[in-house]
């Protein structure tokens, strides 16, 4: 099968036969923190996450949402090649801008000052829990976000066990005006390996909050971590043929298959580094995404088939830290394999 001469169900694919045109993600702080870090159920966070709270790329955190999303736009131009759609239009790098240098970033960009193109963003709320928060302050965050003329879609990163009906009654309500995804950090589906990482709830909070969300009409993505401590090769097909699954039966539109990255100031670097567990090589790695791309259905969208950690962070495997190697190498494999999603599937 081809997607735009890609062998995989990718995200530009889909988005771009959705919207017809290239869209771009913002990575947004919503301000929330996580029950696994406020002592509900912990006060460390997952043993893999960062202090970011796996939002070490998100612009900081503004007064006023389209503060954000306007210097997240700005970040987003300043990486686009020359000739690119906005780039031209991009302000001049300000270096290590401050958080509130950021925030009045958006000065001299407002939306309403300008001709407005059609809607080529998505608004991702990525740090921590972005449901973890009194229904009001969602109501007015979340409304406030695909308010923004440049804003196409939102998109929420958070837990199935923060997803109370009010919840994704306000969600199903804002899919009604713009497309809205949840993304649930699952990382895997055996109970051991959970709470060795102290992801804090079981396998079936996270099936029903999917069977919930896919109920109110709203667009489910579920992440999956690989080369957790304790899981081969066996036990981390086990996770992808379950999803496989749950895809099949409209359960889950999407996923990202996440490289397991060791990073700094994390318990899991601590634990690396006391009690070595095996780390992927790239070769291992890339051929082993594509065992799992071949059990993949041909309609679940492949949102992210490797990720890469802050470089400043990165403990191990140090060649992630090399995206564009990855990603050529990845493509070169593919075609050596002649090989595609779903082929096994």
């Amino acid at each position: 099968m081809d997607w735009n001469q890609k062998p995989y169900h990718s995200l530009d694919y889909e988005l771009k036969r959705r919207f017809g045109r290239k869209i771009y993600k913002l990575s947004l702080d919503g301000g929330m923190t996580c029950p696994n870090r406020d002592g509900t159920l912990g006060n460390r966070g997952c043993i893999f996450c960062s202090s970011g709270g796996s939002g070490d790329f998100a612009a900081k955190a503004c007064p006023d949402v389209w503060e954000q999303i306007e210097a997240a736009k700005a970040r987003v131009r300043r990486k686009m090649p020359p000739g690119s759609s906005g780039a031209t239009t991009a302000p001049e790098s300000r270096g290590n801008a401050s958080a509130a240098s950021e925030c009045n970033a958006s000065a001299n960009t407002s939306p309403e000052s300008r001709a407005a193109p059609p809607p080529s963003y998505i608004a991702y709320f990525q740090s921590y829990t972005n449901t973890y928060a009194p229904l009001p302050r969602l109501r007015s965050l979340f409304e406030r976000a695909v308010s923004h003329p440049d804003v196409a879609l939102l998109s929420v990163a958070t837990r199935p066990d923060c997803l109370p009906d009010e919840t994704v009654s306000l969600l199903a309500g804002l899919n009604r005006r713009k497309p809205v995804w949840v993304e649930l950090g699952l990382q895997t589906v055996h109970e051991d390996t959970a709470r060795f990482i102290r992801r804090g709830y079981g396998f079936p909070v996270f099936e029903d909050a999917c069977r919930r969300l896919k109920a109110a009409g709203i667009t489910v993505v579920v992440h999956v971590i690989l080369g957790l401590p304790g899981e081969d090769r066996e036990r981390m097909l086990e996770t992808i043929t379950r999803m496989a699954d749950f895809s099949r039966a409209g359960l889950i539109d999407g996923i990202k298959l996440q490289l397991l990255h060791v990073l700094k100031g994390t318990d899991l670097a601590d634990y690396y580094q006391n009690h070595p567990f095996p780390i992927f090589s790239m070769e291992e790695y890339i051929d082993f995404v594509i065992d799992c791309a071949e059990l993949l259905p041909p309609e679940l969208v492949i949102h992210r088939l490797t990720g890469d950690g802050p470089k400043s962070l990165l403990v191990a495997p140090s060649w992630s830290g090399n995206k564009r190697l990855v990603l050529n190498t990845l493509a070169r494999r593919f075609k050596e394999r002649n090989t595609w999603q779903g082929r096994l599937s």
